[in-house]
């Protein structure tokens, strides 16, 4: 087991370095890694999904390669624009309603990247529930003119949802409204949605995503939540065992750190990610490795999340 601290690249999700905790089983390799604002019961779910893929692995797949969208951040269009080029994908998801940031940063940034991608490439915003209806109402009538696949969680909750779904043509896919729920598993009335966003360790492992997608009958989208490859190895393998995947994947993050724990990190070659585990080298463990009061924290969060996965 080893806790890790690897810097980020940009700014993403108000974060600038991403920290957790990697682990070994009978079946491979898990992550734990939760935001740090998430309490115990939350990050409870984090803990189930990497105990998961340490101890139980993952179903078989169904297909050997992932197609993978890249991810821009809230950053210049100059910026948004290199990233998209240099990233060999032809598709992108665009971070849009950053605090401190206007609409017009969005548009400029929407803009560059369809300009990177072209008119054939794939193109969606993820504005993190920042928007209420009406400002979503505003900034999708302004945004879809950069022809979206879909806009990610524009509002909090899926009775917003489905109220702006009335007013809007651009598709809404379903995120933190889905993985915030008390039971994920049971979630009825997603009218208010087209697509959803499943990511393993905010769901609590790869078997409870398939169980989430079946009861929700919907399109769905693999996302990573800016994991290591650890982490991203497990969202491969949601994507790789879904029956349909008509969508390319949140999968191709790794860029976003500065480094990885895996000597062959799981980075997208023509667009895609192979499906295949993850297994950490020692030497950038030693280089990443957490100190002890980071350490002692992180063993804390998982000895609590464990109380409660004990409590269930």
């Amino acid at each position: 087991m080893a806790v890790y601290d690897i810097p980020m690249r940009v700014r993403f999700r108000g974060q600038e370095r991403r920290r957790g905790v990697v682990f070994k089983g009978a079946a491979g390799w898990g992550e734990f890694s939760p935001f740090p604002d998430y309490g115990a019961s939350v990050s409870s779910r984090w803990l189930a999904a990497a105990r998961e893929a340490a101890t139980l692995g993952w179903p078989a797949p169904l297909r050997s390669s992932i197609p993978v969208n890249t991810t821009v951040p809230a950053v210049t269009p100059q910026q948004a624009h290199t990233m998209v080029t240099a990233s060999g994908c032809r598709t992108a998801k665009v971070k849009v309603a950053e605090a401190g940031q206007t609409l017009a940063d969005d548009i400029a940034r929407v803009e560059a990247v369809r300009d990177a991608l072209g008119p054939s490439g794939g193109l969606r915003v993820d504005a993190n529930a920042a928007w209420d209806v009406d400002a979503a109402r505003v900034a999708l009538r302004e945004l879809s003119r950069f022809d979206l696949e879909y806009a990610e969680q524009p509002v909090g909750s899926l009775e917003e949802m489905a109220e702006l779904r009335r007013f809007v043509d651009v598709r809404l896919a379903a995120d933190e409204s889905v993985r915030t729920a008390a039971d994920p598993v049971r979630i009825a009335g997603l009218e208010a949605a087209d697509v959803v966003v499943l990511k393993v360790q905010p769901l609590g492992g790869v078997r409870t995503c398939l169980e989430v997608a079946e009861a929700c009958g919907l399109p769905v989208v693999v996302s990573s939540a800016v994991e290591t490859s650890i982490g991203i190895a497990a969202g491969v393998a949601l994507a790789a065992a879904l029956p349909d995947l008509p969508f390319a994947c949140g999968l191709g993050t790794i860029p976003l750190l500065a480094d990885d724990l895996c000597a062959d990190p799981l980075v997208p070659i023509d667009g895609a990610l192979p499906v295949r585990a993850a297994v950490p080298d020692p030497g950038l463990v030693a280089v990443f490795a957490a100190d002890d009061a980071t350490r002692d924290h992180w063993l804390a969060r998982m000895t609590s999340a464990q109380e409660v996965l004990d409590a269930r």
